[in-house]
């Protein structure tokens, strides 16, 4: 897979290793010369080049990526450069990284933006999920399909504590994606059980995430 990285500060680099070592072919840009710092991811492409601008993402050869990742530390620039992905060289995927959290109402299909990933409120949702057992916690939105990536780690006392995950009426439009239990991730089956201290992700909808907290005993 091709992935272009627009911002190739700390946050871009970061992501461009682990893309690499994945095995994804990866190419920054960046229109500051002190962000062009070709030896420390040197297995990716560089570009000094202005993002927002359409002459540099056609020398990027952005219609032949499969994804976009808008992670600048400028939320205006992350906007304009998924809009003109999107629109302009209609890329699949465009992930935006969101920077001032008064700025997430713009962070969606609108803007051409797939998967909107707020560092404040990720930042927020970790620190709660730290030091929360039993309340569901919102990790993740994902703007296309205005769902969320839930997680509640299970108290001793939850309600469906050794129930079997095929056995549980789950709401509608939610998805048990994982359970991590004990250091491993498990990928759920409908003959697992759910036993207390195991974390639980889904992905939900919001106008289902109270029926789910409370079939879960969130918050009791």
């Amino acid at each position: 897979m091709r992935v272009a990285i627009a911002g190739a500060g700390a946050v871009g680099r970061s992501i461009a290793q682990e893309l690499l070592e994945n095995g994804h072919e990866v190419l920054l840009i960046d229109k500051s010369p002190k962000a062009i710092k070709v030896e420390m991811v040197p297995r990716a492409e560089w570009l000094l080049a202005d993002a927002c601008e359409i002459s540099a993402l056609d020398d990027a050869a952005l219609e032949r990526c499969q994804v976009v990742v808008a992670s600048s530390g400028d939320d205006k620039v992350n906007l304009v450069v998924s809009l003109l992905a999107k629109t302009e060289y209609g890329v699949p995927r465009v992930v935006a990284r969101i920077n001032h959290p008064k700025n997430e109402w713009l962070f969606n299909e609108s803007w051409g933006v797939d998967v909107a990933v707020s560092t404040p409120r990720l930042l927020s949702a970790l620190v709660e999920e730290a030091v929360s057992v039993g309340d569901l916690v919102r990790l993740m939105t994902f703007r296309q399909g205005e769902a969320n990536l839930v997680e509640l780690t299970l108290p001793e006392d939850a309600p469906l504590g050794g129930e079997r995950v095929g056995s549980v009426a789950w709401p509608r439009d939610t998805a048990l994606v994982a359970i991590l239990r004990e250091g491993r991730v498990l990928v759920p089956t409908s003959d697992d059980t759910l036993e207390p201290g195991d974390e639980l992700m889904f992905v939900a909808t919001q106008d289902v995430e109270d029926e789910l907290a409370e079939l879960l005993g969130a918050g009791n």
